[in-house]
């Protein structure tokens, strides 16, 4: 099976690198699976105390949902679909281990979120940001949660309706970007950054971050369930998969 994740430790921190660079580490379920394991070993290993999330290649962090899996989806998966994410989602959510997001290209969609749902992020001048999904047709529900936590109602109304991409320097203005580093420098920043946080008290670290968990508790739980019941109205009128099929369209004559 191809490894869709790849990891490598140095000293006390782990560096979880998504693999599917010819898709600009697009998810699949595989992945998304090989991921949750890779938090869930990062977890059990007590020798591990801070984590780096990158994509692998220069174009992309990740550029979301792989549309070519999610084009055939019908209702039922994607209620399923909807699970997958929940899972993935509460390692981010739930663990002990601080996690780094060192951005490089593009982060888009579900990937978007997943470096929203980090810790922090470095990223350099080169990164763009954003919620694309309703140019796909699938409407965006854990994405303007974590949008509306952090950057409020407004930012996330523009983002959401209309899938418009932020560059860096508008997402380390609000917020979204937490230093921002030559691109050389990208990896170099983030290791020192988990380094620091891997130094810190490990109780009072698991501690900061259930309680941070906690007082966002509320409005992730609402957009989980939110979302099965709006995945499931949006793939039964067609729309997502429709829009999906149009994109694969313009690609194959470009």
């Amino acid at each position: 099976m191809t490894n869709f994740i790849l990891t490598e430790k140095t000293g006390n921190v782990l560096c979880i690198t998504l693999n599917r660079p010819e898709k600009m580490n697009a998810w699949n379920a595989p992945m998304r699976d090989m991921l949750v394991a890779a938090l869930d070993a990062a977890e059990a290993d007590d020798d591990i105390r801070a984590i780096i999330l990158t994509g692998a290649g220069d174009r992309a962090f990740g550029a979301g949902q792989d549309l070519s899996e999610s084009k055939s989806f019908d209702a039922e998966r994607a209620e399923s679909w909807m699970g997958e994410w929940k899972t993935l989602y509460a390692k981010f959510r739930e663990g002990s281990k601080p996690i780094v997001a060192a951005l490089n290209g593009v982060a888009a969609g579900s990937a978007f979120q997943v470096a929203l749902l980090c810790d922090l992020r470095v990223a350099h001048p080169g990164v763009r940001m954003g919620q694309p999904e309703i140019l796909s047709g699938i409407p965006t529900v854990t994405g303007n949660w974590i949008m509306r936590e952090m950057i409020g109602l407004g930012r996330t109304i523009d983002l959401t309706l209309t899938g418009r991409m932020l560059d860096a320097d508008e997402a380390y203005q609000i917020g979204l970007i937490s230093r921002l580093v030559a691109e050389d420098q990208v990896m170099t920043a983030a290791m020192a950054l988990a380094q620091d946080l891997a130094s810190k008290p490990p109780v009072a670290m698991r501690l900061n971050r259930q309680r941070i968990a906690e007082v966002t508790q509320a409005g992730y739980d609402d957009a989980m369930t939110s979302g099965i019941r709006i995945q499931l109205e949006a793939y039964k009128t067609g729309e997502p998969q429709a829009m999906m099929e149009e994109f694969f369209a313009k690609r194959a004559k470009a």
